[in-house]
């Protein structure tokens, strides 16, 4: 049989663009390589794209673009008769593709503009669409939609502007602290603060929104944080929940990545009635958002059992240590199958 074509895309102008490194990485990897060519297409953080034809090696330290043999002029042509990339030079060459893997994280990679790019141009997209992905990204619309089914979410405040520090601290006494003021649109924990009094509002409301031009203030819920890896389009395969411990603060970027002062337990430690209703609820969002291939589902947990939504991951990590693949391989489901049944999903029609 020909090997099929898929574009995986990597990099990309994105406070996120190290972890869309180390996921692609892990990915290609364990790409099955009798059955699928993977094209590379890297995406420097000054927005630059070229199919990339060098070590993979590369890719995992972040020299990949400096080897400019391997690095060819690319773009993905809208033209759906093209249906693939097109390498730009003296003499343009067309290649066809027939799926593609944007292995991005946040902005400019998750938020759904990629993926509008790729459904324009008609090629089976491996993971969540342009809706989902940008609804996903949306924290405050994401937040009022799940709500409207019934689904509990965090009391919240949206700041579409800044303000001056008195009308800020006024606005926000509808909240109780300590509360959480994040970006709507960002990924990765990036520009999110954990405030525990006013005094300190303001401060983090000016970091917040230097990632993006609306915020939310959220109040913090007692309990803990659970995850939920959904993989499918009409029948779900959900893996086990994990259980994010925290020693203080909060899930940061610091701690998502070095685990310095905190631990993720899979499966988490809760009770198996409990764990079934997590899963419930986290196949409902799921279809409520739109999403389709893959998806990680993030609540919390209260003392009391109740099941609060916090977000949806559209393309969660996918490094040997990530979550994703350790709740799937939570439910037997090693990391090479894993990516060539996401692949095979991304191709259904």
């Amino acid at each position: 049989m020909k090997k099929k074509k898929i574009a995986v895309i990597f990099g990309g102008c994105s406070s996120e663009y190290p972890v869309s490194l180390q996921s692609a990485y892990s990915i290609i990897s364990h790409i099955d390589k009798n059955a699928y060519e993977p094209v590379l297409i890297g995406i420097t953080r000054e927005g630059a794209w070229f199919r990339y034809g060098g070590s993979v090696e590369n890719i995992k330290n972040d020299t990949w673009f400096m080897d400019e043999n391997a690095c060819i002029p690319v773009i993905i042509s809208p033209d759906r008769k093209i249906h693939g990339i097109v390498e730009l030079g003296e003499k343009s060459k067309i290649i066809k593709i027939d799926a593609a893997f944007p292995v991005l994280h946040g902005k400019n990679g998750e938020d759904g503009t990629i993926q509008g790019l790729i459904e324009m141009a008609g090629i089976p997209l491996i993971g969540c669409g342009t809706l989902s992905s940008a609804l996903c990204m949306d924290k405050d619309r994401a937040h009022k939609l799940v709500h409207s089914m019934d689904i509990e979410v965090p009391k919240s405040l949206v700041l579409h502007e800044s303000c001056d520090d008195l009308t800020l601290t006024g606005k926000a006494e509808t909240l109780s602290y300590p509360l959480f003021v994040k970006p709507v649109k960002s990924g990765s924990s990036f520009g999110i603060t954990k405030v525990y009094k006013k005094e300190d509002l303001p401060d983090a409301v000016r970091e917040a929104f230097l990632y993006d031009d609306e915020i939310i203030l959220e109040e913090n819920v007692d309990g803990f944080e659970v995850g939920c890896a959904i993989m499918g389009n009409e029948d779900f395969v959900i893996g086990e929940v994990d259980e994010i411990e925290l020693t203080d603060g909060f899930f940061d970027y610091t701690e998502k990545y070095t685990l310095k002062s905190s631990r993720i337990h899979m499966p988490a430690r809760i009770d198996k009635e409990t764990s079934v209703k997590i899963k419930q609820t986290a196949a409902k969002i799921y279809k409520i958002l739109g999403c389709r291939v893959l998806a990680r589902v993030d609540m919390f947990l209260t003392p009391d059992k109740r099941i609060i939504f916090n977000e949806v991951n559209t393309m969660p990590g996918f490094t040997d240590h990530s979550r994703y693949p350790n709740m799937m391989k939570g439910i037997g489901l090693e990391f090479e199958d894993l990516v060539n049944r996401l692949i095979e999903l991304g191709m259904e029609k």
